[in-house]
């Protein structure tokens, strides 16, 4: 039986991630304009959507061959590591976006709200599993008018290892005091999926359309859990939670 729905925060519940594509464009320009143009940034975004900050950083530095001006950087932002300079950047550029509420606010997924709203009004625990930074998830959920929805909030900062890897979602359960097996996620990408499964949890995923997958979420879920039109996700739910029931539909 059920007792817990765990939402994933970008690109479930808000979809923020062309901002933070956006965000990651704006930093490389900003180190150098050599050879890529901030379109060029955005495409590549997508490879890195449900994974963590540092993992995306690492990826676009290498890419496009941002190290040495990061580098040269580092003394101006008391940097360690030229991905400091890289992610202090970032940072800044997206805090600037999603400091307007309006923004938020238009970005945010419908359905997915609604059915937060729905299961808290049912009874379940809830919880939010996001590799988003805790000051970036607490401005999104204020303007979303989501501050206190959820029992129990794990951020990035709140683990070692970043989706795929479950610590994040056993984290959540153990501060729910639910067992993983009753636990139901909702996420978007193939590493929040992996990584719900990983956990021994049940779960759904609404693909945000952004992200370009390594694997086709076909692969990771029975295509029944895979729910590409996001009006569909409270159904693919009722059924999911009917299925664990053993209520006849």
């Amino acid at each position: 039986m059920i007792e817990a729905i765990i939402f994933d925060l970008d690109g479930t519940l808000v979809q923020t991630e062309p901002l933070r594509a956006l965000s990651h464009a704006r930093t490389a320009l900003a180190l150098s304009t050599d050879s890529f143009s901030e379109a060029d940034v955005f495409e590549a975004c997508r490879e890195w959507v449900g994974l963590s900050h540092m993992d995306t950083v690492l990826g676009l530095m290498q890419r496009f061959g941002l190290e040495e001006a990061a580098r040269a950087r580092m003394a101006e932002f008391g940097a360690s590591a030229p991905w400091q300079v890289f992610s202090a950047l970032d940072r800044r550029f997206y805090a600037e976006m999603i400091s307007d509420p309006r923004t938020v606010c238009q970005a945010q997924m419908p359905h997915a709200v609604a059915l937060l709203h729905d299961v808290r009004q049912r009874g379940f625990r809830t919880g939010l599993a996001t590799m988003s930074a805790r000051a970036e998830v607490d401005r999104v959920l204020a303007a979303l008018g989501l501050g206190q929805a959820f029992e129990f909030i794990a951020t990035c900062e709140d683990v070692e290892h970043a989706k795929p890897d479950p610590e994040v979602f056993q984290l959540v359960a153990r501060r729910l005091a639910v067992a993983p097996a009753a636990c139901l996620v909702i996420e978007d990408s193939s590493a929040g999926v992996r990584a719900a499964l990983a956990a021994g949890m049940e779960c759904i995923a609404v693909p945000s359309g952004f992200a370009r997958d390594p694997v086709d979420l076909a692969l990771l879920l029975d295509p029944r859990w895979v729910v590409h039109d996001p009006s569909a996700l409270a159904a693919a739910v009722e059924e999911r939670l009917a299925k664990r029931e053993g209520v006849a539909l």
